[in-house]
């Protein structure tokens, strides 16, 4: 293994999961002269009309009303607009404190985005130096920096595979040889028992489906105006915990997230502890001999 302490990786949505709508709605879209609803309604039609996957659809629809309008449309104007992302309460301030409390408690905590939206506005936000790495959706700029083609389209199936890399540790999206190789379970970097996903809705379910089936933490966010989704996720066991999307220190959000680190911990510890014993005595340590489950 490449580290001393256990990892514990949060896995975040971005839209409506860390901030309060779509990325593209704060700054890219009113550039255009657009409304939310117009460009969406807009972006959605095209790709019905050409059975388009979505992300892909509505990536095409900037560049093409970018281009109609005369707007700029480069790489770093996308990185300047996510400058006007807003996140919900205390998402600034929750990763340090996250962090600190994981070392506490003997875990190396590490934080990743799997996101539909756009890397390069994520990029622009007050927050993206908390990621080790963030998966979301890309053009391919050429030496000017304009976008000519789609570098990564993130949908709503595809992020599974995000969940794959950072448990295996193969986090270049362009190696798939190392993502599909066969890796002992005891060798893989983070193991999904030490996982926690956070989303907001519908389009997280995949990997929140995942985190419940390899033992995993799936957790829903919300906002008041999605509260009734969210608590059908709840109801239908396809998440473990849902919350307001208040990330502020003291909520029942904040103090279930350290318990779950508390939890994890523990198991490693134990885990540890019987592989030890069994070593001692010349047995063999088998991959996930005590399993998050089991407590």
């Amino acid at each position: 293994m490449d580290h001393q302490r256990p990892i514990v990786a949060f896995l975040y949505d971005f839209d409506k999961t860390l901030c309060t709508t779509d990325m593209q709605n704060y700054a890219f879209i009113p550039s255009l002269g657009m409304t939310p609803a117009s460009f969406w309604a807009q972006a959605n039609g095209f790709g019905w009309a050409n059975h388009m996957d979505g992300i892909l659809a509505y990536m095409y629809t900037m560049l093409q009303e970018a281009e109609r309008r005369g707007r700029p449309f480069t790489r770093a104007d996308l990185v300047e607009k996510g400058r006007d992302i807003i996140l919900f309460p205390g998402v600034e301030e929750w990763f340090g404190r996250i962090n600190a409390f994981g070392s506490s408690q003997g875990v190396q905590v590490e934080h990743y985005i799997i996101s539909s939206g756009l890397r390069e506005i994520i990029e622009g936000s007050s927050i993206s130096k908390e990621f080790r790495e963030i998966y979301a959706s890309e053009f391919y700029y050429d030496e000017k920096g304009v976008p000519v083609w789609p570098k990564l389209a993130v949908n709503f199936t595809a992020k599974t595979q995000f969940v794959y890399r950072i448990n295996k540790g193969v986090l270049d999206v362009s190696n798939d040889h190392d993502l599909n190789a066969s890796m002992p379970d005891d060798s893989k970097r983070v193991p999904f028992t030490n996982m926690i996903y956070v989303g907001d809705g519908l389009s997280d379910v995949p990997c929140m489906k995942m985190m419940r089936a390899y033992g995993g933490q799936a957790i829903a966010v919300y906002q008041e105006e999605n509260r009734q989704g969210v608590e059908d996720l709840l109801v239908k066991s396809r998440v473990d915990f849902i919350f307001p999307a208040d990330y502020r220190e003291g909520t029942a959000l904040d103090t279930t997230v350290k318990h779950i680190i508390q939890k994890m911990s523990i198991t490693d510890s134990l885990v540890e502890e019987n592989a030890h014993q069994l070593r001692s005595i010349g047995g063999d340590v088998l991959p996930n001999q005590v399993r998050f489950q089991d407590f």
